[in-house]
């Protein structure tokens, strides 16, 4: 009988090395890793070596790998039947799989696999200790990569918590500071196009028209400036050979919280180690932190800006601005959006705004106001809340210049001396409803609801304690700063006519009723009805009757 001829394999040798396995450690290196599998072929004269495959910088947690994958298809084309790594932690770190792939899939293929540090070899003796070791090699291999990533969580959320930026590039608009890479600073020139764009849409202009503005002018996209200063950047919105401005990109930039020195990270994560699939989270779940870096844009012109982005302010074709009330306008009734319509009448046409809802006959009325009659009407309540606003101000400015008893002719002292000794009456009512319970003169119910009442009316007193002490310490300090809307009329004090930036800034909406009739709601209305509270509880009113009409 012919003896049987030993069987030669072809052998792929697999190298990898990930961004956690530190690249200053050089047994682990590739290199290593390709001098160490080709000495071991070397002295097995039944290997030979015919492909080299290597993932350098990919994480063992998965097998979604260039190199590995390549691998498998030269094993199914037949073209290697072993395969040889430095060790177990080179071909995986996921425990599960890596158990799959030596016990189940490679065996199945027909394939050896030998593991040379581990002393393991599919094909060799078998030890009765290798079904445990094995596995538990693996197990710890997928312990030690779990355990890193725990780590490596743990230390960009506290970087995240301190402020620090840890992405690899700056948000368009800032530079990352040569002396701190976790600081970003303003890059001049790309924080002058950033506030152009909301200037533009603070103006008016919808998002295509401000694209094709920048792309007439030459403008670079954020990806094609990034290029231009030397940034080896990349990103999956790019769909042409060079890329330009779109309408995707204005919106990013403009919904871009960072503008306003907020730094806001933790946006996206992944379930765990093993699985790399970034999943988008919740806005209450992402770090953010104010006053990071200097803003470029203020904090009243981005919250108009969002506010904008919600209404509905689409463009007609021809039109490169958008409509002076565009996504302001609404139906008084039906509460739906009036739409603007031309009516052609001797050879001119006349502009009129009629509702949604009753255009396409679903119901309700007309609602029906010429574009003329409700700018005119519009503007001249605009100018009435700003000389309001106006002379507000000028209160504030005179109760500045008073000396601090004058200041608080409210006399918060007396008002705050009441209240604390309403609190110490409730909490001596609320004590003795122990001794009225002990004496019988009330049942456990009653005790229950007396006490559960006291306690209501001390937190009420209280609360209204603290509002009143933080009241008085802006009269005594002269602090303005929660005023600093009163500024955003006052821009527009002199402003001729109306225009679509003085409505963004200042209207909330506007509702038309039928017959004409219109109610324009402005916003900061809450803060306006504070401090008109506020300017009347000063006595000093009455004797400056030219502020008094601010009432």
């Amino acid at each position: 009988m012919a003896k049987k001829k030993d069987k030669t394999y072809r052998a792929g040798a697999y190298k990898r090395l990930s961004q956690d396995d530190g690249r200053g450690e050089v047994s682990n290196s590739i290199i290593n890793q390709t001098e160490l599998i080709k000495d071991y072929g070397k002295s097995h004269s039944d290997i030979e070596i015919v492909a080299e495959y290597d993932d350098d910088g990919y994480s063992g947690t998965n097998f979604d790998r260039p190199g590995f994958l390549r691998m498998m298809e030269d094993i199914k084309a037949k073209k290697i039947d072993c395969v040889i790594v430095k060790d177990l932690s080179r071909f995986g770190r996921n425990y599960i799989e890596v158990g799959k792939y030596i016990e189940r899939i490679f065996p199945f293929m027909g394939v050896r696999f030998i593991s040379i540090n581990d002393n393991y070899d599919s094909e060799g003796k078998k030890d009765e200790s290798d079904s445990l070791i094995l596995p538990f090699k693996n197990l710890v291999n997928d312990a030690y990569c779990r355990d890193i990533s725990v780590k490596i969580r743990s230390q960009l959320d506290i970087k995240r918590k301190k402020g620090e930026c840890i992405s690899a590039f700056a948000v368009y608009g800032y530079q990352k500071s040569q002396e701190d890479k976790n600081r970003l600073i303003v890059d001049e020139y790309a924080a002058e196009i950033v506030q152009t764009i909301f200037r533009m849409k603070l103006q008016g202009i919808n998002q295509q028209r401000i694209a094709d503005f920048l792309n007439d002018n030459g403008v670079l996209s954020p990806l094609e400036y990034k290029k231009s200063i030397g940034l080896k950047y990349s990103t999956s919105f790019k769909i042409h050979p060079v890329a330009l401005w779109s309408v995707n990109a204005i919106n990013r930039v403009l919904t871009e919280e960072a503008y306003t020195g907020v730094m806001a990270q933790g946006k996206t994560s992944t379930p765990n180690y093993k699985v790399k699939t970034q999943i988008a989270k919740k806005p209450e779940e992402w770090i953010r932190v104010e006053g990071t870096h200097e803003a470029i844009i203020g904090f009243r012109d981005f919250q108009t800006v969002q506010e904008l982005l919600k209404r509905d302010t689409r463009t007609a074709p021809e039109q490169k601005e958008l409509y002076l009330f565009s996504g302001y306008l609404f139906c008084a009734d039906c509460k739906n959006s009036m739409v603007r319509k031309a009516v052609p009448s001797g050879g001119r046409k006349y502009f009129y705004y009629v509702c949604s809802t009753n255009k396409h006959k679903k119901g309700c009325s007309s609602h029906s106001v010429s574009e003329k009659k409700l700018t005119d009407r519009v503007f001249r309540a605009i100018q009435g809340q700003i000389e309001t606003v106006c002379r507000m101000d000028e209160f504030l400015t005179y109760i500045d210049t008073l000396p601090e008893h004058q200041r608080t002719v409210f006399n918060y002292d007396a008002q705050m001396e009441q209240l604390r000794q309403e609190i110490q009456k409730y909490r001596r009512m609320k004590m003795k409803l122990y001794e009225d319970l002990s004496d019988g003169m009330i049942d456990e119910k009653e005790y229950q609801e007396y006490r559960g009442s006291f306690s209501k009316r001390i937190s009420e007193k209280e609360q209204a304690l603290e509002r009143l002490e933080h009241e008085r310490k802006e009269a005594v300090e002269g602090n303005r700063s929660s005023n600093l809307w009163i500024q955003e009329f006052k821009k527009y004090r002199n402003v001729p006519e109306l225009n679509r930036q003085m409505v963004t800034t200042l209207v909330d909406r506007i509702m038309v009723y039928e017959e004409g009739r219109m109610e324009v709601v402005f916003r900061y209305a809450d803060e306006m009805a504070m401090l008109l509270e506020k300017i009347g509880n000063y006595q000093s009113v009455s004797e400056m009757p030219e502020l008094a009409l601010a009432q």
